[in-house]
């Protein structure tokens, strides 16, 4: 099965002593490109780094939310120069988080804003992470209404980007209503070893209602090991259990489902070189 993952931090301390090996195992697996997003600056140096090393990765840049207040204007220079490198195929990771709120959620929303409207200004999509508290859905429909406030979903935004979505929601979570309000806006959506916690159950739904060109898989390793996984570190080749639980909610034959993954990456996040 062809595989990709879109969203992985190698750069992440855990994988200090060994990444070399673990892009190894990744390509055993079949994993073929590999997004790496940074959090902050010194991430997003070092994912800038890793896809100058190896042609089969790709960088993102920005400002996560819990790294939201410690960014100021001046520190902010930086994320707008880096989303114009080659390397940088995205802008992200950033989003809103209420559960943990490390920022508060004026700094949050504030970043937020500024990184899409640098997604929407060099048209490399945004990558958006979301979470709320259990039982609680506030960060989702905050997302949702910022995305419209920017402009996602106007005919602006299709037209600079063409058929490509201009965001992609990674290590979805969330009620099946706010998939279908993202997709509405032309987003694409992105499913990690999350599915298998509980609370994640309405993610086998979502799973079926996301369109076949807009559907992506990540491992967001270090964290969120699927079964099957070590807990104590994911790495990118167990990115294989995720994608084979989407074609089982799919129904699709799993090898066509990975030609559709290979293709879906190459075609939201176009490469800064040839393979």
């Amino acid at each position: 099965m062809r595989l990709v993952d879109s969203h992985c931090h190698l750069q992440a301390e855990r994988f200090a002593a060994d990444a070399e090996l673990v892009l190894g195992g990744a390509r055993l697996a079949g994993v073929e490109r590999i997004l790496v997003p940074g959090w902050n600056r010194i991430s997003g140096e070092a994912a800038l780094t890793l896809a100058e090393r190896h042609p089969w990765l790709d960088a993102a840049v920005g400002v996560h939310p819990h790294e939201a207040a410690r960014v100021d204007e001046a520190a902010w220079a930086w994320f707008v120069e880096a989303a114009a490198d080659h390397r940088a195929v995205a802008v992200g990771e950033t989003g809103l988080d209420f559960d943990r709120a490390f920022s508060s959620v004026e700094s949050q929303l504030g970043n937020l804003r500024r990184n899409l409207a640098l997604a929407l200004a060099t048209g490399k999509p945004a990558i958006l992470h979301c979470r709320s508290a259990a039982g609680r859905r506030d960060a989702q429909d905050a997302l949702v209404a910022e995305l419209r406030s920017a402009g996602f979903g106007d005919p602006t935004v299709t037209r600079a980007f063409g058929d490509r979505p201009a965001a992609i929601v990674h290590s979805f979570s969330g009620p099946p209503d706010y998939a279908e309000a993202v997709l509405a806006l032309g987003l694409a959506i992105s499913f990690s070893g999350l599915v298998f916690r509980p609370g994640e159950e309405s993610s086998a739904e979502v799973a079926r209602i996301v369109p076949a060109n807009r559907l992506l898989v990540e491992t967001d390793a270090p964290y969120l090991s699927p079964p099957g996984a070590p807990r104590r570190r994911n790495e990118p080749e167990w990115v294989a259990v995720t994608a084979r639980w989407l074609a089982e909610q799919r129904a699709e034959d799993p090898a066509l489902l990975g030609e559709r993954l290979v293709a879906n990456y190459d075609a939201i996040l176009p490469r800064w070189r040839p393979r």
